[in-house]
Formats: structure tokens, sequence, C-alpha cells
């Protein structure tokens, strides 16, 4: 049972038995190592998202669990490796095991409608828990589903589509790409509009959290423009500028770091259109930079928002 406490909104989930998609055809049994940019060590973590879907006519009289799981078992012929397990190799190489096990799904039902949930649909959400079950013994990094989806049908005919996925195998354009050809799939295409290139094209910063937490906020365009009022008129930013220059010096004053320590903010960029040779249309993997912004703990928190900025 759920509780969305602002609301009083209470409602139950139902849900089914886990069970393994695996590809509706036979798939390459193949090992496939993953490039220095999959395995290193800030992408070996579970990505979560939710997706809330209103009731739509077209899909009057069918189910969209059955209709999404049937996509995902044709989609998982051209992206194979997601149906697999890492495994490690010598030097903690992470490496996919194409077993075509299959990736984890689960059917669900609330007895909630989606205009029950407000207007507005922001993280975090109270009810994380009921929507995308964490299956006792999936959530591995190694031998374990490289991807587990729930899909929870709301009583007015809506849903909610939610997924856990190894970030090791994917950024949020490849994870993208994946989703979308599921999408044409169950649309009636019989391969995706962008063919999937595989796994293996051929080191980063271990970010420590043992003693963190994670929190969501919601920045509204008045909070906006609240920062921009602690900058001079003729210092252009954007809103990721700001918002980041801000977090980052809120972040280093609540660690209380020694003032003559280095820190540094690290963004996270597209580099598919950065490589040369360029990576081919329709690779899947990571393709990230990080290009990094260094300052001493002292001149960033003891100077006003600006020096962040610049």
């Amino acid at each position: 049972m759920a509780l969305l406490p602002s609301k009083s909104l209470v409602f139950t989930v139902r849900r089914q038995e886990a069970e393994l998609v695996v590809p509706c055809e036979p798939t390459p049994y193949e090992c496939k190592p993953l490039s220095d940019i999959d395995d290193q060590e800030g992408h070996r973590f579970h990505v979560r998202g939710f997706h809330f879907h209103r009731s739509n006519l077209s899909m009057k009289g069918k189910d969209p669990a059955k209709v999404i799981k049937e996509a995902l078992a044709k989609a998982l012929v051209f992206y194979y490796p997601f149906a697999g397990r890492l495994r490690e190799g010598p030097n903690r190489k992470l490496i996919v095991d194409c077993t075509g096990e299959g990736v984890l799904f689960i059917e669900a039902d609330a007895d909630v409608s989606l205009v029950d949930f407000g207007d507005e649909l922001y993280p975090p959400f109270p009810c994380a828990e009921e929507l995308l079950y964490d299956v006792p013994g999936s959530n591995g990094l190694l031998n374990s589903p490289l991807l587990l989806i729930q899909v929870t049908r709301l009583k007015c005919g809506g849903f909610i589509f939610a997924h856990r996925f190894n970030h090791t195998m994917g950024d949020g354009i490849g994870l993208s790409q994946f989703m979308t050809a599921v999408g044409e799939i169950a649309c009636g295409a019989l391969v995706p509009s962008t063919p999937p290139v595989g796994k293996g094209p051929e080191n980063g910063t271990i970010i420590p959290t043992d003693n963190l937490v994670c929190r969501s906020f919601l920045f509204r365009q008045s909070h906006i423009s609240s920062l921009h009022r602690f900058v001079p008129h003729n210092l252009r930013c954007s809103t990721f500028d700001i918002l980041s220059a801000c977090l980052w010096r809120c972040r280093t004053k609540a660690l209380e770091l020694d003032p003559n320590e280095n820190v540094r903010l690290v963004c996270i960029v597209n580099a598919r259109f950065k490589f040369n040779p360029p990576l081919p249309l329709g690779y899947y993997g990571n393709a990230l930079g990080f290009p990094t912004a260094s300052s001493s703990v002292g001149k960033l928190t003891q100077n006003p928002l600006e020096y962040a900025l610049s």
C-alpha cells in the first residue's frame, strides 16, 4: 500500500510475480567486453525512471502490460546484450555474457487514477517502491538482470512505466534509443528505425557515497530569477550555469571541507559527435565526456556566487 502524505492519497498496488522476458528469437551466445567508458567506477550503479501515461483512445481494449511485454521480447532480439548478465574479468574488467536469460518484468494494478496524483508529477515520488518493486536478489551489478521493468495499470486506463537499468550498459541516450525501439515495435514496426550498434568500441573518479543522502529539489522560474539577482547583470549565464554553480557552492559548504582542499564540479556531456573517427549511428553504450571546473574550497565558499559561475 502506498501513501502520498501531501494529499493523504492511499492506494494499493497488486503485483504479479516477476518474470523473465527473453528474446522471442534465438540470439548470439557470446561474450562482449564493455568499453573503458562503460565499466568505470562512476557507472557501476542502477538508474531508475518513472513514466506516467494518460489513457489513450487508441489503446482501448488493449492491455498496456501485455503490449509492452511482447514488444520487449521482440526488441531484445536486436538488443540481445540486455538479456545477458555481467561478469567480471581480470583487473575488474566487465564483460557482458550474452546468455539470453532475459530482463525482469512485473505486471501490476493500482486502484488509483492518474488525476489523483495531482497536476504536477515531479520527483521524489513517495510511492516509488510500490511502482518499481525491488525484486530480492535482482539488484546486483554482476550476475543479475540488467533491466527491470514494472508496468502498473491505473483504473483510469492510464499506466505507469517504471524501469531500473544498469548504467554500465548505456547512458541516457542509449537507454532512450532502446525504449524508442520498444515503442516502435509496440506500434507495429518490424525493426527499430535506428539499427543498434553493439557493445565493445574501445577513467573516472570514484564518488564516495558512504555518508551521503540523495534528495530531489524542484526549482521553479521564480527561484531561478531569485538566483539571477545575486550575479551582475552583464554576466550572461544559462539556467544550467547558475543552478550548477549554486548547488556546487552549497554542497561544498555542507561538506565542511578544509578551505585549502581542491574540489571539482564534473558535468556530463554527450560525446557521441566528438570522436574521430565518429561512433557509428545507433551505438547505445556509454559515450560521455566529463568537463570539470575546479576551485579551492575557501575561494568557492567565501566568494560570491559570481565566482562559482565564472
